[in-house]
């Protein structure tokens, strides 16, 4: 059952980086939208002008395009400072029908009448009936009685006492709405009815909800995710956490694997499958279903999850993902030096084995590169006294003789034969041949790549090592 009527809105605020937990938060809005037959708006919390730049603005474009939800997917975007005049009228409006009044209280005024320091306002200028002026900020009156009940689809009934809510600040002494109240005006301006966001905005809820109401609207269905935590269960913080979605693309996680891991975090599409595309996602998903226990924001699943839609990308696809990559200043090879064809050739090996695109360059960079990376702790592991001179004086033996057929089998065969001779079983063996050629302990199968790199560069690429061994 679709209902075009449904308008959920994605407001992120420009702040330099795209959030992890936004990006869930875009997601839940858009499915729900999207099942719904519904509408997404996007709204740009820009009210605060130290914080708003036009290019944070852009940046926040391009994450969620990045992601799958363009320009051709919501309404918008909007920005909050086009609406100032309304956000005034609705404080206008609140004061004149007795639902808010200036206060001219410091902080330290408060406190000063409070017997404990943590309390907040305790209404002192509810009925001094004080006027506009310097100094003076417009609070709501908080009704008496309550609670406000907030029905949550995620978080079930929530219960929020008056007596804990203090008659809060709407309006600054300047006239300009703050958060609270610019948010539900907003909303009530865009026909919002689906409010899905972190829970971190539940504290705000009964306040806008109270502003809803006050202001003569039904209140919007309300869904509060839960907070995405670390490992050591701590909220993510920017400070402390990898939580920027620009990182993660850069470092070359694939978006729809991206998509299938944040949709998966507190929730699940029942049948033991975590591998599945959002187009099989939107059907199944409900914002009942989702649980609000913290989710852990798991890097390691979600390098696993991306190194296995990395394996399910065709060859070709592959390659045209990697392109980015390859060239440019951060490759550490000429730009002449890189021959297409090669990678094609070696591009199926280094897809079962990357878990992120950007780890293509440190599996391919011998190929391209004039001699190989030198690493000091491979060097010393592989080239180990009996082994190390050993190995290489064979290998440059067996590889010398032009009998020997330049393919992978052949080459495994004559390096495996070699290590016999010296007691050593194949992964021994092949060890400082590795690290002579590649530079790494680990990397793509050995003979493949060998037969890739050619006969000449091979050979000139042991003796190297067998010279700076000797010494």
């Amino acid at each position: 059952m679709t209902d075009s009527s449904i308008r959920t809105r994605f407001a992120p605020s420009p702040t330099g980086m795209f959030h992890v937990g936004n990006a869930r938060s875009l997601l839940l809005n858009w499915v729900v939208a999207r099942q719904s037959g519904g509408t997404m708006v996007l709204r740009i919390e820009d009210t605060d002008a130290a914080r708003s730049r036009p290019e944070w603005t852009e940046g926040i474009l391009s994450a969620m395009a990045w992601l799958g939800v363009d320009a051709s997917r919501y309404e918008g975007p909007y920005s909050q400072t086009d609406y100032a005049d309304q956000h005034t009228e609705a404080a206008r409006r609140l004061r004149k029908e007795g639902l808010a009044y200036y206060c001219d209280c410091t902080r330290e005024q408060v406190q000063a009448r409070r017997d404990n320091p943590n309390l907040g306002y305790d209404g002192f200028c509810r009925d001094r009936g004080l006027e506009a002026g310097p100094g003076r900020a417009l609070r709501f009156r908080v009704p008496a009685g309550g609670p406000t009940v907030v029905d949550d689809r995620i978080r079930g009934r929530v219960e929020f006492p008056h007596e804990a809510l203090e008659d809060f600040v709407i309006a600054r002494a300047d006239g300009t709405a703050l958060f609270v109240l610019a948010n539900v005006v907003d909303d009530v301006e865009m026909g919002i009815t689906h409010v899905i966001r972190g829970e971190e905005h539940l504290s705000n809820t009964p306040k806008q909800q109270l502003l809803w109401e006050a202001l003569g609207h039904t209140p919007p269905v309300w869904a509060h995710a839960p907070v995405l935590v670390n490992d050591k269960r701590q909220k993510l913080s920017k400070r402390r956490d990898k939580v920027a979605m620009e990182s993660y693309r850069d470092e070359g996680f694939l978006p729809e694997a991206m998509v299938n891991y944040l949709m998966l975090l507190g929730w699940a599409p029942g049948d033991d499958r975590e591998i599945m595309p959002i187009e099989e996602m939107i059907p199944l998903f409900a914002l009942s279903d989702v649980n609000s226990s913290p989710a852990f924001f798991d890097e390691k699943k979600l390098r696993a999850f991306n190194g296995d839609y990395i394996r399910a990308l065709g060859v070709e696809e592959f390659i045209a993902r990697c392109g980015p990559y390859l060239e440019g200043e951060r490759v550490p090879w000429r730009a002449e030096d890189f021959d297409a064809d090669v990678f094609a050739r070696i591009a199926p090996l280094a897809q079962s084995r990357v878990g992120v695109l950007s780890e293509i360059v440190p599996n391919v960079d011998f190929l391209f590169l004039e001699a190989p990376v030198f690493d000091e702790k491979s060097w010393d592991k592989a080239m180990k006294p009996g082994v190390g001179a050993e190995m290489l004086t064979s290998a440059i033996a067996a590889f010398s003789d032009e009998s020997l057929v330049w393919e992978a089998e052949s080459l495994k065969g004559s390096v495996e034969q070699a290590g016999a001779v010296h007691g050593l079983k194949l992964g021994k063996a092949q060890a400082p041949v590795r690290v002579a050629v590649t530079g790494r302990t680990v990397g793509l199968p050995l003979f493949e790549s060998l037969e890739l790199l050619g006969r000449g560069r091979t050979l000139a690429r042991l003796r190297a090592a067998l010279d700076r061994l000797n010494s």
